[in-house]
């Protein structure tokens, strides 16, 4: 069972269940670009921006954010027109106020809306929400439907591998924010940014999303049996790695904001699992050695990791309670495992070795984990090509460049006749 109950669902919960967590949702708020834009550039151009965007508007608050394929097309094709405002030739990266808001289990929040006139801060919203729609996705696969009411649910491997490979397209988004478009974007205007585009929390949530597909790899090297124990050691070491950088990218970062403090949970949760399992593996390698030594090492880590999914237990109830309120699901993957093994093997290791214990006090303190390279990356991702009707015939129509255009405009707006 889960850290709250989930295994009774005959009457559907307000409270949903995590998996993959989803930090936050923004979606765009309406707003009349063809008004800002008209006579700046061809009217076709401005209509088919706002007409892009007014869709992406639409579905997301018509569905809650629940129509990923639907919003994934309509932003990759608004990103293709968008990115043309961002060309310095053009001089439009500052005309446009950009509004955004964030939604909550498809409902708005009562967070603030942020406006922000900046291009790269509409790029960044853009390709962010593209980000939490495939972790969102990853989520759905991991929490299969149960039409039974019975709490036995079964994720197949196709829909865990299909899973870890949303989880590191997610990733690749957020490394591409981060790399790519917040270096684009002046220091003052990200100091306004909400709490969810901080450079820390992208970081985190991309390095997270790494962990929790390691999480899922995992599992499946605990069902099958070809795995080797130094498989599952590295792939539980590998998943502490990740969650240990995802908590040192966001204590740097205002966690009072927004979904703050349930992330930090989120990880904290996370972090104690993965630590659990690395030592009890550790410890099932250690315990093959003849020596005294690797015995008492064994049982070291075999009640480090008793104690260490103790509070993993409180963690993850910690973070079901932080709003908004959310449930963890049955336990899975190699949790599943582990909540029955770890305090076996360690009753049955100390009685075993419980002489060894008392008479070789010395050797009783907790060995160090083994460190690995890590083997999972962001997917790489590039903006698509600027939309063609940037290049196209219809900028003569407005009758001269566009330069001399906004030149003339400030040079109005400056000495306005009377």
């Amino acid at each position: 069972m889960g850290c709250t109950y989930s295994v009774y669902r005959k009457k559907k919960s307000s409270f949903p269940e995590v998996v993959v967590f989803v930090p936050s949702t923004r979606i765009p708020v309406q707003s009349d670009l063809q008004r800002v834009l008209k006579g700046v550039i061809p009217r076709d151009l401005a209509d088919k921006l706002a007409a892009l965007r007014n869709q992406i508007v639409l579905i997301a608050e018509d569905t809650g954010g629940s129509a990923v394929t639907e919003l994934q097309r309509a932003l990759n094709e608004y990103l293709s027109v968008l990115i043309g405002l961002t060309k310095k030739e053009y001089g439009l990266e500052g005309v446009i106020d950009f509004k955004w808001k964030n939604i909550e289990d498809g409902r708005q929040s009562n967070w603030q809306d942020s406006s922000i006139s900046n291009t790269w801060f509409e790029v960044l919203s853009s390709v962010h929400l593209m980000s939490m729609l495939t972790l969102s996705e990853a989520d759905s696969l991991m929490i299969p439907k149960d039409p039974s009411g019975s709490g036995f649910r079964v994720v197949s491997s196709d829909s865990k591998r299909e899973a870890i490979d949303l989880l590191l397209k997610a990733s690749g988004y957020l490394e591409f924010c981060v790399r790519d478009v917040l270096t684009r974007i002046p220091a003052e205007t990200k100091k306004t940014f909400p709490h969810d585009l901080q450079e820390g929390v992208l970081e985190a949530i991309a390095i997270q999303t790494l962990g929790q597909g390691t999480e899922i790899q995992l599992g499946l090297a605990v069902e099958s049996q070809k795995a080797t124990l130094s498989v599952k050691r590295r792939l539980a070491c590998e998943q502490l790695i990740y969650f240990s950088q995802a908590y040192h990218c966001l204590s740097g970062c205002d966690i009072n904001q927004g979904l703050g403090r349930k992330h930090i949970r989120f990880i904290k949760w996370k972090f104690l699992e993965s630590k659990a399992a690395a030592y009890y593996y550790h410890g099932l390698i250690l315990d093959k050695g003849s020596e005294p030594s690797s015995h008492i090492g064994a049982v070291s880590c075999f009640l480090a990791a008793e104690e260490l999914l103790a509070e993993s237990k409180k963690a993850c109830l910690s973070f079901c309670l932080a709003p908004p309120v959310t449930r963890a699901p049955p336990v899975w993957g190699a949790m599943k495992f582990l909540h029955q093994k770890i305090p076996e093997v360690a009753s049955r290791k100390s009685q075993m070795y419980g002489y060894l214990w008392e008479k070789e006090k010395g050797l009783q303190s907790l060995p160090d984990l083994p460190e690995f390279q890590l083997s999972l990356r962001p997917d790489d991702y590039e903006l698509p090509e600027i939309d063609p009707a940037w290049d196209s015939k219809n900028w003569k129509s407005l009758g001269q460049p566009l330069k001399e255009h906004l030149r003339d405009s400030d040079e109005t707006e400056e000495n306005p006749t009377d």
